[in-house]
């Protein structure tokens, strides 16, 4: 979240943000409430002060002094019982919008509503021209015997499917490079827990909005993630870390899961939008420093185009605009990789930058030079995310028989698979 000394002194910036991003906040009602908030710490601290000081002297009062005393220190009690009351009537709601101030876009962020208003800044790689009739990942999938999708929704209903046989073996394939170049690079390798509290959501920034995206498991207080970002920023929750340490990079590998809540009708052929998928995700910590940050930001994008380029899938990068800009990020590139049967670039990867909108709201600081505790930087990256990255291989690397081209990178995990032959 943003520190509310900040929001008081750059209205104008916050309110043209929350537009430009879509998000429904009502920043003058806070403010409202900080007013009052602020006046009723300085009236309870007042009170608590000289309620302090009576009964200090209440011991060495005069007998003639002492009564008055006394019936000051009760007066005194009561209202700042009625003061500490009112409070804790209006720090609740001042939390809550508090939390629902997005963070400023970075300058070059275009302003725009969806994927469509994104300003890309390069291509890499040329779409695939056939010399026949191209299949989609749906019809590969049920000639090849890979996706399931019938029998998986007649057991888990809309948005389910089924990996099974080289299907299975293919995304664990690329998970696996995906982890092996993480490692590679230096990444510490996470598998976290895939159910956590509330606090966790809150923290990371999938809370309050994201709240009926979520899938919640009410009988034990807990909800299921929708990215191991949540996990991987989570380790260090209220925590002072040591700025030598700089910078933390970790990779989660987990199973995630989205409701997709709004999207109904949307995408509902194939495995393009999911409730359950799985993926490794890059999330770094560093330092309080804008430079810092845009270096990390390009490296853990760096990371994932040498993937897309391993794969050999051509793909294109943009910088998202405002409304494609999560609530968080600062600054947000999409990696769009080629998918045939849609007939166009589609989303496989995004990489944020956050500054300290996380690390705020998870109290996860370090000291700098002056000793003085600062709150730390955080990014994340998604570095593969399947089924979604299954499409672009399996359309780009079909043959005419039906058959896929298993890429060279991955024949190592699938036991030397050259190609998936139709069942």
């Amino acid at each position: 979240m943003l520190d509310i000394k900040f929001i008081r002194e750059n209205v104008d910036a916050v309110k043209k943000a929350a537009r430009d991003k879509n998000f429904d906040v009502d920043v003058d009602a806070l403010i409202a409430l900080d007013d009052r908030r602020r006046d009723l710490l300085h009236q309870t601290e007042a009170i608590r002060a000289r309620r302090n000081e009576v009964a200090q002297a209440i011991p060495k009062a005069s007998s003639e002094e002492r009564p008055a005393l006394i019936e000051e220190g009760k007066a005194l009690k009561e209202k700042l019982a009625t003061g500490d009351a009112e409070l804790q009537e209006v720090l609740p709601e001042f939390e809550r919008l508090l939390l629902m101030v997005p963070n400023i876009p970075a300058e070059e962020t275009p302003i725009g509503d969806d994927d469509d208003d994104n300003e890309v800044i390069r291509h890499v790689g040329e779409p695939r021209s056939f010399d026949f009739e191209p299949r989609s990942h749906e019809e590969l999938g049920e000639l090849l015997d890979i996706i399931d999708k019938e029998r998986a929704i007649r057991m888990a209903g809309s948005r389910a499917y089924v990996l099974k046989g080289a299907g299975a073996l293919l995304e664990m394939a690329v998970m696996r490079r995906a982890m092996d170049i993480m490692v590679e690079a230096g990444f510490t390798p996470v598998i976290g827990p895939l159910m956590v509290n509330e606090e966790a959501m809150v923290g990371t920034g999938f809370f309050p909005y994201g709240k009926d995206d979520t899938y919640h498991l009410e009988s034990d207080s807990k909800f299921l993630v929708g990215t191991s970002e949540v996990f991987l920023v989570s380790l260090h929750r209220e925590e002072i870390l040591d700025r030598d340490n700089f910078p933390l990079l970790y990779c989660g590998y987990s199973s995630c899961f989205r409701r997709e809540a709004g999207s109904a009708g949307r995408d509902v052929r194939g495995v393009y939008r999911v409730h359950q998928f799985t993926k490794v995700e890059q999330v770094a910590i560093c330092e309080a420093d804008p430079d810092t940050s845009r270096e990390l930001h390009h490296k853990l994008l760096s990371n994932s185009e040498r993937l897309m380029q391993e794969l050999e899938l051509p793909y294109r990068v943009a910088i998202a605009c405002t409304g494609e800009t999560g609530l968080g990020q600062v600054l947000k590139h999409e990696i769009e990789t080629w998918m045939p049967s849609r007939g166009k670039y589609s989303e496989t990867h995004s990489c944020s930058s956050l500054y300290d909108y996380q690390a705020r709201r998870s109290q996860m600081r370090y000291r700098d030079d002056d000793g003085e505790t600062r709150f730390c930087y955080t990014l994340n990256n998604t570095l593969a995310a399947s089924p979604r990255i299954l499409i672009p291989l399996l359309e780009t690397y079909q043959n005419e028989d039906g058959s896929v081209t298993v890429p060279e990178v991955l024949r190592p995990y699938m036991y030397g698979m050259e190609r998936i032959e139709p069942a």
